[in-house]
């Protein structure tokens, strides 16, 4: 098609060429003219020819390779997916990733310690029963309540208000929640539809609490830190040799049986449990601390250290000797409107005119002071300390003055002088938790004249009891006798001091088996019979002084804890007796009088519900028309700061119920109720931290109303308040 176009475009060039020239063209050799251009064309062909035959081999050869190396490709990518094929076959199953254990998960967050959760023996009231939870609840908000405990509060649970919960999610992964949820969704089934069983779900090895195992995980400085904030805080309920009393048996093989791991500890010691106070929560412990003690409690109990009458001896020191004290008082002051107040983590008591409500004096009396008890005639105060340390106080000095001390043992909470008449202020008896025992002194030296042990056997018949504390001593107004409970082995002694002078210091005791374990207790009205709590045998038992014999065991509620309890005459029930409880939402009032109104005597007459569990002090005063009580380890902070009232005339009406203002700004605790001689006025502690001062709080014991506050830099950490006239004469 090219070459005619060609030779036509030849020809009309030349042709235009002799036009413009107006010459005539010279010949043309027309077949020698397209032979050229036709020979030029080819040459061009063949060029274009073999350029494209050269760029088709390039071509070819390019897509021969891509070809081969795709199919090496595709041959490595097989090989590859044979490789890991073979592997995952013989991978063995156990490398798989084991699905969450929802049994380990829930003892490792300690979930039992505030629900019932089936497949568990043990469980706690604080939180919902979780046994039926798949009625109520869908998964999903069981997860959330685990995730963001806020979010989905609930209000009441068995023990009153329910315990704020903490996240879950960093103490559980996601999976051991979901696992949990599961859980709790079937009714407490797991693999198989086999319900779960506690004891058939052994700990991890390398978290559960094995005996010996804490020797490894604490340092000598800090099994020593860790033993001193044990004394502190946790022997006085779980004892010396942590068998249990108060509280559980925390020994690491009663851990270790029960499956309680470290996380498990730890989750109880932040949160609280039953009636133990929550130590991490309430900022009492840190969180490092938290995590020494339940490394401690899983270490060997350590060998408590000895402590005999020589030591006792040795440790009496007479200040003021008998004959150069006063012989009438030489203050203008009202010393019997006196109020002790104990500054428990600084070691020292404070002496408070109830009626100026100044500080008199503040004197040093030895670790964690526990209970402060008047001569009948109410001039000498006796202090005891948890460290076991005795000291007399003489009020009738210009300034109260500090006149013997002796520590009687290394651990106590009890004591008590002699009151019957002809021995008033003669002699004392201090009751030991280590070592096991009492101790007699001389009631205006302190000298000391009798150790008497107090190990022994479980009322009379069962094991042997090296730790078998005494708890709580009153003196009989009936015959010279001291009322003496031993804890551990649920006795009550009759402890007869009227030959003490005599040659070898005779010391008779009757000793009576009750109920265990004993633990504090007061006189009722007529102060003829002492009421004492069993709090582990949820009882009150009654002993008549008189006749010296057990009259009744009274059923209560769960860890009854009365201190000396509260004495009114009800309109109906005629005179009552009151406790509160540790573990419990109740105050249980008791008839006393068998003989005005035996229809009620030695019966529960009401169970006043309270709005939280937690109580530790309840009292009253004749002149008051009002039953006070504080919850000072209730599980949350708001009701450790409260206090509630009950009209003593009429039970049927709601409490009077109040936190103590600035009590949260103090971050402390609202404790003990005492009222002033009068009874017109009752005070509450602000129990804070040692490093912050608080205060006392005055109420109008009619009204309920604030009247004053008592404040200062020396006022730190108030706990117990004892006033004069009140304690040496048994109202309460």
């Amino acid at each position: 098609m090219k070459r005619p176009l060609i030779i036509l475009s030849l020809i009309l060039l030349v042709a235009l060429l002799a036009a413009c020239g107006g010459q005539q063209a010279p010949a043309v050799d027309v077949d020698a003219t397209v032979a050229a251009v036709q020979a030029d064309a080819a040459a061009k062909v063949e060029t274009a020819q073999k350029a494209a035959e050269a760029t088709a081999e390039a071509a070819q050869k390019a897509v021969e390779e891509a070809q081969m190396k795709a199919e090496e490709a595709q041959k490595a990518a097989e090989e590859a997916k044979a490789e890991a094929e073979k592997a995952m076959a013989e991978k063995p199953m156990a490398e798989e990733k084991p699905k969450a254990d929802p049994v380990a998960a829930i003892k490792k967050a300690g979930c039992t310690a505030c629900h019932v959760i089936p497949g568990f023996e043990e469980g706690g009231n604080l939180g919902p029963d979780l046994t039926d939870i798949a009625g109520r609840a869908d998964k999903a908000y069981v997860v959330e309540s685990m995730v963001d405990p806020e979010a989905v509060k609930v209000k009441d649970c068995p023990a009153g208000p329910c315990t704020a919960m903490p996240p879950m999610l960093g103490t559980l992964t996601e999976d051991e929640i979901d696992a949990v949820a599961d859980y709790l969704m079937s009714g407490g089934k797991v693999a198989g539809g086999e319900m779960a069983k506690e004891e058939q779900q052994p700990a991890k090895e390398e978290a559960a609490a094995q005996p010996g195992e804490g020797e490894a995980l604490l340092t000598d400085e800090e099994f020593e830190q860790a033993k001193g904030i044990f004394f502190d805080r946790c022997a006085g309920c779980h004892g010396v040799l942590r068998k249990g009393a108060t509280g559980k048996n925390i020994t690491p093989e009663a851990l270790a049986e029960r499956g309680r791991d470290l996380n498990f500890i730890k989750n109880i010691i932040t949160n609280g449990f039953g009636g133990m106070p929550a130590w991490g929560k309430l900022g009492i412990l840190s969180p490092e601390e938290v995590d020494l003690m339940a490394r401690y409690v899983l270490s060997p109990v350590p060998e408590p250290p000895k402590w005999e009458f020589p030591d006792i001896k040795d440790s009496w020191v007479l200040h003021v000797p008998v004959e150069d004290r006063p012989t009438e008082p030489e203050t203008d002051r009202n010393w019997q409107n006196y109020f002790g107040v104990i500054l428990r983590d600084v070691g020292k008591v404070a002496i408070i005119d109830g009626d100026k409500k100044e500080m008199v004096a503040v004197l040093p009396t030895g670790y964690a002071s526990h209970i402060l008890r008047s001569s009948k005639d109410g001039r000498y105060f006796y202090v005891i300390g948890r460290d076991g340390k005795l000291s007399l106080i003489d009020l009738w000095s210009k300034e109260p003055t500090l006149v013997a001390e002796a520590r009687t043992c290394l651990d106590a909470r009890s004591v008590d002088t002699s009151k019957f008449e002809g021995f008033e202020g003669k002699y004392a008896l201090v009751g030991c938790y280590w070592p096991s025992a009492m101790v007699v002194v001389d009631g205006q030296t302190l000298e000391p004249i009798k150790m008497v042990s107090t190990q022994g056997y479980d009322r009379s018949q069962g094991e042997f009891l090296r730790e078998n504390r005494v708890a709580a001593i009153v003196s009989s107004h009936f015959s010279p006798e001291w009322i003496v409970n031993i804890k551990e082995a649920g006795q009550i002694w009759l402890v007869n001091y009227a030959d003490l002078e005599k040659h070898g210091r005779p010391l008779g005791i009757k000793m009576i088996d009750t109920e265990r374990f004993l633990h504090d207790g007061g006189w009722d009205g007529s102060k003829r019979y002492f009421l004492e709590a069993a709090n582990t045998s949820k009882k009150v038992v009654v002993i008549d002084a008189k006749e010296g014999k057990y009259v009744a065991s009274i059923d209560v509620g769960d860890k009854p804890h009365p201190g000396r309890g509260a004495n009114w005459v009800h309109p109906e029930y005629g005179p009552v007796w009151a406790t509160g409880h540790i573990k419990d939402n109740k105050i249980a009032v008791i008839g006393t009088d068998p003989e005005g109104h035996p229809d009620y005597a030695w019966k529960v007459v009401k169970m006043l519900e309270t709005p939280s569990m937690g109580n530790l002090f309840i009292k009253t005063h004749p002149n008051s028309p009002w039953l006070i009580a504080d919850f000072t380890v209730a599980p949350t902070p708001e009701m450790n700061r409260t206090i509630c009232a009950w009209d003593k005339n009429d039970l049927e009406k709601e409490p009077t119920c109040w936190e103590v203002e600035g009590a949260a700004d103090l971050k402390a605790r609202a404790v003990h109720i005492e009222f002033n001689k009068d009874g017109t006025e009752f005070w509450v502690s602000l129990w804070g931290n040692v490093d912050t001062p608080t205060a006392i709080v005055i109420y109008d014991a009619k009204t309920l109303e604030e009247i004053g506050r008592i404040t200062g830099d020396w006022l730190i950490t108030p706990t117990g308040k004892f006033n004069v006239y009140n304690t040496a004469n048994d109202i309460y």
